[in-house]
């Protein structure tokens, strides 16, 4: 019995150790190291100062010959007719006059137009295209094997592997 105890355990044991692999840390030769990159859109906003002309128009308008123009008309129109005639007359007289006044105080004053610089800020978004380096693919050598992978950085001419050794069955 205790020998088939012994046998059981020690079974137990090699098939415990053989599920398990045993690994360790070598160095491999590194033959190349490629940079990986990625290309990426990174927009961004470009203004640029322009000097624009800008021209207004302008009315200088002067309401003081058609003030006295009505004043004058109603007072004319005043001296003309009678009674409801009267009345007809002076309201006449200064519509009339308000606009014959106006006429000859602006007969010179046209509109006027003035030039005016004036500073603008033009923007617009622009496509910027960037590469991005994301790793690097590395093609490496051990014991007489080739292997390649990305890693986030440069190992140099050597570097640290992870040998795992696991029993063939």
């Amino acid at each position: 019995m205790k020998r088939i105890a012994l046998l059981t355990l020690g079974l137990i044991g090699a098939t415990l150790s053989a599920a398990h692999a045993e690994s360790f840390i070598d160095y491999a030769h590194v033959r190349s190291v490629t940079p990986q990159y990625d290309r990426v859109s990174a927009p961004r906003r470009e203004c640029t100062d322009e000097v624009v002309t800008e021209t207004r128009r302008t009315d200088e308008h002067s309401y003081g010959g058609a003030i006295v123009g009505g004043i004058a008309g109603a007072l004319i129109g005043n001296q003309v007719g009678g009674g409801h005639g009267k009345e007809a007359a002076t309201a006449a007289g200064a519509v009339i006059g308000a606009m014959t006044g106006d006429r000859i105080d602006n007969r010179d004053n046209g509109p006027t137009y003035e030039e005016r610089p004036r500073e603008v800020q033009r923007c617009r978004t622009v496509e910027d295209w960037q590469n991005r380096l994301t790793g690097y693919r590395v093609e490496y050598e051990y014991q007489g094997q080739r292997y390649s992978a990305i890693l986030p950085n440069d190992p140099g001419r050597n570097m640290r592997v992870r040998v795992s050794v696991d029993p063939a069955q």
